[in-house]
């Protein structure tokens, strides 16, 4: 209970203005039944309760009262009240992943068949058929930071850009992680989908750990790295770029376990967040419609708009 009275508020906190029409007119209605108020400019207040009758209406419920109570109810199913969140209708199954992707000359060792950057490619294109209907982006980086893609469903689109990349199309040779991610977690942000960052590398530059702990800081979204070399060669750069991060660092499989557990990350995340993107305030209001079709229904009564 503690937590619906702390959740509670209105979606349209303006419409509460006509709460005000409703008290003045409520006002008026009772200012007009009180028979006694044209004779008290001329008639004592000793002598008035000796000289007038009290009204009859005092023990029953007017119509004025039932207008007044309807536009109360009317005005507070307007202004939306609301306590609990609902999904969005239509809002993608599952939110936007960035691949981060390193393009530098050692992406082209074919110590993981046929090479670390086909490789990639293949995770990456086995990942989005995984998370199918899904969102993704791509971020290129080696010694500059570019955004090749922003989040599209078009995963054909996606890997085509992906394949295309190669050390040549770089305009600087080195290692700026750390810009990348920035970038990456920038264009999410954009996007107000939420989601997460997949870094897919062979290799971090030690400079970069310091960049790395701001740019995985407070309000980063998740971040999990695939390391792209092989199994038993997973080195301490990568695992230092992991922990300043504050990532997950998955070694390369040479089945799809490797992919199926980023997918899993993923998911997590995107519980323990909770996507606030994908979720809205339920609306409630409409449950006072039948309390409204009952007050509006002595309308319809003989004789009850002339009662007063």
């Amino acid at each position: 209970m503690t937590g619906v009275l702390a959740d509670f508020h209105v979606l349209r906190p303006w419409a509460l203005v006509l709460l005000v029409p409703a008290a003045a007119l409520w006002w008026l209605t009772r200012a007009r039944a009180d028979t006694t108020m044209r004779w008290r400019e001329v008639i004592a207040p000793d002598l008035l309760p000796l000289l007038t009758a009290p009204g009859g209406e005092r023990g029953r419920i007017t119509p004025a009262a039932m207008l007044a109570l309807a536009w109360i109810l009317g005005t507070v199913a307007v202004a939306g009240p609301t306590w609990t969140r609902e999904p969005v209708p239509f809002a993608a199954p599952q939110p936007p992943v960035m691949l981060v992707l390193r393009v530098t000359p050692s992406m082209q060792t074919a110590d993981v068949a046929p090479t670390r950057a086909d490789r990639a490619w293949q995770k990456a294109s086995d990942l989005l058929a995984l998370r199918e209907g899904a969102a993704a982006g791509l971020v290129a980086y080696s010694g500059s930071a570019h955004l090749v893609l922003p989040p599209t469903p078009d995963t054909s689109v996606l890997l085509s850009s992906f394949r295309a990349l190669s050390p040549e199309v770089m305009p600087v040779e080195g290692d700026r992680l750390a810009e990348a991610v920035s970038l990456a977690a920038r264009t999410l942000a954009s996007g107000g989908q939420g989601g997460s960052i997949l870094v897919l590398a062979d290799a971090v530059a030690p400079a970069q750990d310091a960049l790395l702990r701001a740019a995985g800081g407070a309000g980063a979204p998740p971040i999990t790295l695939l390391a792209m070399v092989p199994p038993d060669q997973t080195t301490v750069s990568l695992e230092g770029a992991a922990a300043a991060l504050d990532a997950g660092l998955v070694p390369l499989s040479p089945d799809d376990a490797d992919v199926r557990r980023i997918a899993r990350r993923l998911d997590v995340a995107r519980a323990s967040v909770g996507d606030p993107a994908s979720e809205r305030w339920a609306e409630t209001g409409y449950w006072l419609t039948p309390l409204l079709a009952a007050l509006v229904a002595g309308w319809f009564r003989r004789g009850w708009v002339l009662a007063s």
